[in-house]
């Protein structure tokens, strides 16, 4: 590593950084409201949704809070057989990144990292309410960012005329 008078190189002399200061669960709610009936629902496959949003907040100058929401419930037979919430945040130290890709890092791969985190939270959870483990796909987050980006900035193109 190069120096200045003692000091570290200045910073255009770095590469971009990022590094995961924390990471931990927020809040965490399970319920398995029809047990044990649930757990007897038969051999049906349940009808699962899930949902999951990214939000980011800044800490300090270059520390950012980023929360992964993941809510999800699984039917069957029109029952509730189980619902859960998680909020998995990690605080993540950004150095030397652009301007202009800092939104993405921040929305893509902080949530990237997170993601497998907070799926093995759900899939133990699930297990632990007497299911068997939820295994959740793996999540295109860069199509969640342009999604969100598209309902922040609406495309530029002229609306159809009739």
């Amino acid at each position: 590593m190069s120096t200045t008078n003692g000091g570290p190189a200045p910073a255009a002399n770095q590469p971009p950084q990022l590094s995961v200061v924390a990471q931990y669960v927020k809040d965490f709610s399970f319920e398995n409201p029809n047990a044990p009936q649930s757990l007897t629902a038969g051999t049906q496959q349940p009808q699962i949704a899930i949902q999951i949003n990214v939000s980011a907040k800044p800490l300090a100058e270059n520390d950012i809070e980023v929360t992964l929401r993941l809510e999800g419930k699984a039917e069957a037979n029109g029952a509730l057989m189980f619902r859960f919430e998680l909020e998995f945040a990690g605080v993540f130290r950004l150095q030397n990144v652009p301007q202009e890709s800092l939104n993405a890092l921040v929305l893509i791969e902080c949530p990237r990292l997170l993601f497998p985190f907070a799926r093995e939270i759900i899939a133990t959870n699930v297990r632990n309410g007497g299911f068997p483990p939820l295994l959740l796909d793996p999540v295109d987050f860069v199509s969640l960012y342009r999604q969100k980006m598209s309902e922040i900035q609406p495309s530029a193109a002229p609306a159809p005329q009739s």
